[in-house]
Parts: structure tokens; sequence; C-alpha cells
């Protein structure tokens, strides 16, 4: 569910007209609407209901310091993967003490960063990080909260590229390995063991990977919480989003209509085949979501500059690209793309969606049936609210897009387009070129 929506021929976040922003900040510009992600929050926080139950936000789908404001106003804490996310919770005054610290490569600093801050935990990857973080906590004269993230080797299947909890993975310590492990973090006069991790992937479109990899690693949880007292077990996120039909997915109707064994997967399923799993423990129970928080609650706006009719195709050109938007280019992901301003008079036009990059990858959508939109025109990149700024660049010196946040009939620019003189700010010629 969303609040994206036509009022009439306009599309509307909320109760904002699109147009209205495009025309007072331009585009390429992403939109998020506040009342979306809160939502999402609160039927995620619902669908474990009667257990203790904390949401870690995952702030690298979208770090906006506003969304991540909303966020904490809200009750979440924050799964951070760096030192610069957990800068950014700070600055946007988030709550570290409920909040972990995530990621294969934490540095000294890094991991100092978060004890000086009065992380809940942080989660640990390797047995070499256990002693890296010893040695931290040592020198700070602190004891250090730690979770080792336990890898269950269960195929979430989904994308190669963001599957996280099969053995042939970067993340996390194998099952197997994982009480040996436990053992070595007790021995450490630096470390205070607080509980267990795991995350098998995102864009999970089925609860099945979810409940194999609790109960997988639920026994070695009952076995700690037993010998070693640990409070907490952190499922991790990644529950999918819409991202076909998105635009029609906001509509209670379009629920309805999808047969059962079609509907996509809900907080209310998620949580109505976990909670059983989870109540016997009587633990505290993590979650770190984040595209399903967001995802859904954003748009990438832009503006077609013209229509390049080719020898066997057409080609739609737009001012987005994939430095705004990557993931196209990256997933092969299909984002949904409508118009700002629909008008059922209209032609059909089929045509690839692509941006002005020197890339052939550098398209949104190929052979996508839109109707017939002209030079000016503005379109609007559905479900764009969770690796869409995050993962933006500025490759052939694009500036970073604008992002705006919408509640209820009010929006407010949240973030600057980048300007040329930002973009080369760190820069210099050296004065040997000279």
């Amino acid at each position: 569910m969303h609040h994206f929506h036509y009022s009439g021929p306009s599309l509307q976040c909320e109760a904002v007209d699109l147009a209205a922003v495009a025309r007072l900040y331009g585009t390429p510009t992403y939109v998020y609407s506040a009342a979306t992600i809160a939502e999402n929050f609160h039927r995620l926080q619902q669908s474990l209901a009667g257990l203790d139950v904390q949401i870690c936000y995952a702030a690298k789908a979208n770090s906006n310091l506003a969304v991540l404001r909303h966020c904490a106003n809200l009750g979440a804490g924050f799964d951070l993967v760096s030192g610069g996310e957990i800068r950014r919770v700070i600055a946007a005054g988030g709550d570290l003490q409920a909040s972990v610290f995530a990621g294969v490569g934490k540095t000294e600093d890094e991991i100092r960063l978060a004890l000086e801050n009065g992380v809940f935990a942080l989660h640990v990857e390797s047995e070499p990080e256990l002693a890296r973080i010893n040695h931290v906590a040592g020198k700070l004269g602190v004891k250090a909260p730690i979770a080792l993230r336990v890898n269950p080797d269960v195929d979430a299947h989904t994308h190669a590229k963001i599957t996280t909890g099969r053995s042939d993975n970067k993340f996390g310590i194998p099952l197997k390995q994982a009480a040996g492990a436990y053992e070595v973090a007790a021995k450490l006069k630096n470390l205070t063991l607080r509980g267990v991790q795991m995350h098998i992937g995102s864009q999970l479109t089925t609860v099945a990977p979810f409940a194999e990899a609790v109960q997988k690693v639920a026994p070695l949880v009952a076995d700690l919480q037993a010998n070693h007292g640990i409070t907490y077990f952190s499922i991790g996120g990644g529950m999918g989003i819409v991202y076909k039909d998105a635009l029609a997915s906001g509509a209670q109707a379009w629920w309805d209509a999808q047969p059962a064994a079609q509907r996509p997967l809900t907080p209310e399923a998620y949580g109505e085949t976990l909670t059983p799993l989870l109540a016997p423990l009587g633990l505290k129970v993590l979650l770190e979501h984040g595209r399903f928080i967001v995802g859904n609650a954003g748009v990438l706006l832009t503006r077609v500059e013209h229509l390049k009719r080719g020898a066997n195709k057409n080609f739609l050109v737009v001012d987005a690209a994939m430095n705004d938007l990557v993931r196209p280019a990256m997933y092969e992901s299909y984002h949904e793309i409508v118009p700002v301003q629909r008008d059922s008079s209209r032609r059909a036009l089929v045509a690839d969606v692509v941006g002005p990059v020197c890339e052939s990858g550098d398209c949104f959508a190929k052979d996508r049936q839109l109707q017939e939109v002209g030079e000016g025109e503005l379109l609007a990149l559905m479900s764009a609210g969770a690796y869409g700024f995050t993962m933006a660049s500025r490759y052939n010196t694009r500036a970073l897009a604008a992002e705006v946040l919408v509640n209820g009939s009010a929006f407010e620019l949240v973030r600057q387009r980048e300007t040329f003189a930002q973009m080369i700010a760190g820069e210099k010629v050296p004065a040997f070129l000279q």
C-alpha cells in the first residue's frame, strides 16, 4: 500500500500534485511520502504482535536525514553498515542505543565511533573481527556488546547480487561454526555476548525462506540463551515490495483482486508464519527491514527530452539517468513508469525509456508501452524510494538529484540539487601541472 494515486488526470503524492513539485524544484527529483513510510513501519511493527520487537531500519535503503528522522520519530532504531551511516543517524537525531552496526569490513575507527556513541550491539561477521572489536574496546576501557551474524545457508530465491544467506556469500559465520565462535567470543574480556543475528537476502517475495532460516538458527539461539544469557535474536530484513503494477498496488481493490496464491508477501503473512517460531524463545526480536519501509514510498520524477525514432524501435529520452537510479542497469530491475498527467485519448507508444548517459546500459525500460508523451512532459518512475538516491553517482559529471518529502498537502525540499561548484569542491589541479 502507498499514497501515490491519480486525482483526475494528475498524479499525486498524498495531497500534493507532483507536477507542482517538478515546477518548483526541477527534475530529476526524488519524492517521498511520509504517510507511506509511517504505514509500512506500523504494519511491520504490528505483524509480530505479542513479541518484544524493535525495528532497526536499514539506513542503506534511503539515508536522507529527513527520512532517518521520520523513522526515528516513529520509534525506529537503525541497522547501520558504515561510519558514515552512524554519523548520519547522529545528525538526524536518531537513537544509537537502539541501533546495530553491521558490515563485513568494519575499520577500527568505525568500531570506535560506534562504541563511543553507545551502539546497542555490533553484528560480527568473522572471528578476526571479534579480535579487532575486543582490541578497540580494550583501548576505550569498555565492554563491546556483540552478536555474531550466522549464515544459515538458505537460498532466498532472489537476485544473485542481493542474496546474503548462502554458504558462498561473503556474509556471516557458517551455522556449523557459530557455536565455536561464540565460545571464542566468551573468552575475550572486552566483549559482552548480547544476541544472534542473521540476514538471508533482499526482495524476498515468499515467507518460506524466512521460516527455514529461523528454524535452522533457533536451536543455536536457545542454547546461547541458556548458556550465555543472550537477550535478542535479530532475524534481519529483506521483505520484498511490489514493482510491477506498483501504482495500482496502492489501492485496496488491487490487493483484493489478486488470487490468494499470487498475492505479494505482506507483513501480516510474514508475522503469521514467524511469530509461532519466535515466541517460544522468549527473546527480544530485531527486524532490519529497509526496502519494505521506503521502497514504495518514493518515486523519481523525470522530464522527457525528446522521442527518438530509430530504425527498429523508439527511444524515449528522459533527463534522469543510470547515475540517478542504477537499479535497472545493475540488477535488470523493473520499475513501473507512468505519466504525471495521464490522458486516455492519447495513442499508446512502445519505446525504450533511456537516459542521456553515454552507456548502452543507461536504460530504465525496454519496449515499454506508455501513453504517447512529448518533449517537456513528466514521467514518474515508481517504487524508487529504496536504493535509488543512496546508490546514485556523479557519472558523466551529472549532479546528484534533489529530494523532496511530502506530508499531506505540504512538501519540502530535503536535499538541494547539487551544484557544479559542490561537485568539484574537493578537487584541485596540482601545482606541477600549472
